[in-house]
């Protein structure tokens, strides 16, 4: 697997707790955009973010973003 799974062509827009997160990256997870671990086998692993205080998350859905795991609007081009 060369490249990722586009999931969505839209961010995943949420409220998020401060925590650490693992956004997938690879694009099969069941549990989008967070990572269950179908990346196995795959080359692919979670980006690991710390959020540090409540705020509202625009995480990549279509997992192309140059600024992996957040947003940038890449998605607009596909």
């Amino acid at each position: 697997m060369e490249e990722p799974v586009v999931v969505q062509k839209a961010p995943y827009v949420m409220k998020t707790e401060p925590r650490k997160y693992a956004w997938c990256a690879c694009g099969l997870s069941q549990g989008q955009p967070f990572c269950d671990g179908a990346h196995k086998g795959t080359g692919f692993s979670p980006i690991i973010e710390e959020i540090t205080v409540e705020r509202n998350v625009a995480w990549c859905g279509c997992k192309l973003s140059k600024t992996k795991p957040f947003c940038d609007g890449s998605h607009a081009e596909l």
